[in-house]
């Protein structure tokens, strides 16, 4: 402990703060590549759940728009071509000045008010909120996680327990894939079977209110 507060002391002087700065940099460049490992790692773990349960996802990793080679979450895709549909997410979340990692299921178009009250997408949606998990426009149900990718605590716990950590973060997996998989399967093939008039990608209400 000494020898932490004897570095902090001599990065606070006045006289050393290029050197600060330097190392700022230099750090901030290790957190990004552990955020980077975390997320590249659950996803083979989450690719590998998919496979021995023949499932009907593919996964794929999300990036930060806003930050270059920044990877963000991972949610899957469905194997089979569907208009609109949910898909189970894990992405983390700027709030202030730290990430927090959130998960649930979204959206992947804005839905009609139809589309939302089906009643197999309305059952999925209250057995999600008995659970705890909350719901807005994007999201029919979402969730917090302890877990702050970026912190001191998260990244070294996963340098040191890196396996038992990883095993922790795939427990929502397991959760929204084996525990709400059927209920998810009926909601999604009700929501097939639903003709909609227009379809809006939420990235293009994103983009259009960007403009």
């Amino acid at each position: 402990m000494n020898e932490e507060h004897t570095v902090l002391d001599f990065f606070s002087q006045e006289e050393n703060l290029p050197l600060a700065l330097i190392a700022a940099e230099h750090l901030d460049g290790i957190r990004l590549r552990h955020n980077n490992r975390f997320w590249e790692t659950l996803r083979e773990r989450l690719d590998a759940l998919i496979a021995q349960n023949a499932l009907p996802w593919s996964s794929e990793l999300t990036e930060d728009r806003n930050s270059e080679d920044c990877l963000v979450g991972l949610r899957l895709e469905p194997l089979f071509n569907q208009r609109t549909f949910l898909r189970p997410f894990m992405e983390q979340q700027l709030l202030g000045e730290s990430y927090r990692i959130y998960y649930g299921l979204m959206w992947n178009t804005a839905p009609e008010p139809a589309q939302k009250n089906l009643p197999a997408v309305e059952a999925l949606r209250a057995h999600l909120g008995t659970a705890g998990f909350k719901h807005s426009d994007s999201f029919l149900a979402w969730q917090w996680s302890p877990w702050y990718p970026r912190r001191k605590d998260f990244l070294l716990r996963f340098s040191k327990q890196q396996d038992q950590l990883l095993k922790d973060a795939m427990r929502p997996w397991h959760a929204l894939l084996e525990g709400y998989g059927e209920p998810l399967h009926l909601a999604n093939h009700a929501l097939n079977e639903v003709p909609r008039s227009a379809t809006i990608s939420l990235d293009q209400l994103r983009s259009k209110s960007a403009g």
